[in-house]
């Protein structure tokens, strides 16, 4: 299946979705995970209307990140059609420096340590940075990520951190070959993004759903992603 024809059967399948769910296509935004495909095949999805794009390692979107610019550059992209980086990956403190001034969001911020460091190298830049607050909804131990009961408290603590916007919430369901059964744990981080919301715990209120991938997207349209992480089934997968 060609590029052209994956990005039309998800879109296809996001119409279903949303008129199931009483929601429009505007309400989400995709963004294109490339960690399993090559440089080229990166260029192909930005040149494609793919501007969103993720990655989970600046090693490995270096060089990605690095042809972008050349290709805005070189075949005149607007501003409307040059790629936006999301990191999506769990981030150490120590690679905040490669992170921070490169993607324009990060999607895994789910400690005070590395909000210091995100907001220190955002300090030096002169730059706020849209985050995402990472939440284990579903209890696994190999997922990262607060406890739903950590989230509220968490939140103060970003209050003192000037250079860091709070974008919304993220979680990572279980992989289960049934979508539906993930459907608890999508509308468990709408619950708690509403939570937060009545209890005006920031100064604006959050939005963003950063949740659904590509085996459970429709589910978390449903339950009212914002943001969907779509890798194998849109960009596809490149063996080594």
């Amino acid at each position: 299946m060609t590029l052209e024809h994956r990005i039309a059967d998800v879109e296809e399948r996001l119409k279903r979705a949303c008129e199931r769910s009483g929601r429009t296509r505007d309400d989400m935004n995709i963004i294109a995970v490339t960690k399993y495909v090559s440089v080229a095949s990166t260029m192909d999805v930005i040149r494609a209307g793919l501007v969103h794009v993720g990655e989970n390692r600046w090693q490995n979107a270096q060089e990605k990140w690095h042809a972008a610019r050349d290709l805005a550059e070189n075949e005149g992209l607007g501003a409307a059609h040059q790629a936006i980086w999301h990191f999506i990956g769990s981030l150490q403190t120590n690679k905040v420096k490669e992170v921070v001034g490169r993607f324009s969001y990060i999607h895994s911020l789910d400690r005070v340590s590395l909000a210091a460091a995100i907001d220190k190298k955002a300090a030096d830049l002169g730059i706020i940075v849209p985050c995402f607050l990472q939440v284990n909804v579903s209890g696994e131990d190999s997922k990262q990520g607060l406890a739903p009961e950590e989230l509220t408290a968490f939140v103060k603590e970003l209050s003192r951190f000037a250079h860091i916007k709070i974008e919304g919430l993220m979680t990572m369901a279980p992989y289960e070959l049934e979508p539906e059964q993930t459907r608890p744990v999508f509308r468990g981080l709408r619950q708690l993004r509403d939570e937060l919301n009545q209890q005006s715990a920031t100064n604006e209120p959050v939005t963003g759903l950063s949740m659904g991938m590509s085996n459970d997207f429709e589910v978390a349209v449903e339950e009212g992603a914002t943001w969907l992480r779509l890798g194998t089934i849109l960009v596809g997968k490149e063996e080594e």
